[in-house]
């Protein structure tokens, strides 16, 4: 099964390893399921990590190892396809790495953007939740 997780799971697996966004990291570290991944992707969750809100909550160093296990991903997109179907314009690339990569899911906690699209071809965009559901 092929996977790309949002920056908002990723962050949120690091702030809680007791919720579905950490159950998901858990299960990626268990090799329960392919992870997606691209360099937009790994610039993003650094800038995201650093954000002054955030940045007490996160040790320095699970963010770099998580950025490391980013780069060995099973699989890296070095280039993506165009794709312009979400409302945040900056969610494009997610697609975009479901769409290159034919994954399974796209797991997102993006209710107003992402997950309103359901799909994007073959891959269905889903909760944390939903995603846990589907790995018992």
């Amino acid at each position: 099964m092929r996977v790309v997780l949002d920056t908002n799971i990723l962050v949120s697996g690091l702030l809680s390893s007791s919720g579905p966004p950490g159950q998901i990291l858990d299960a990626w570290r268990a090799r329960r399921f392919e992870l997606v991944a691209c360099p937009a992707l790994v610039e993003e969750f650094k800038r995201v990590c650093a954000y002054p809100k955030l940045a007490p909550y996160i040790l320095q160093g699970d963010i770099g190892t998580l950025v490391n296990r980013l780069h060995g991903a099973e699989c890296w997109l070095a280039a993506l396809p165009r794709v312009e179907r979400s409302v945040d314009a900056d969610d494009n690339y997610l697609l975009a790495m479901a769409q290159a990569s034919e994954a399974d899911y796209l797991v997102s906690g993006d209710g107003a953007g992402l997950l309103q699209l359901s799909s994007q071809g073959r891959t269905q965009i889903v909760t944390a939740s939903d995603f846990v559901m589907n790995l018992k």
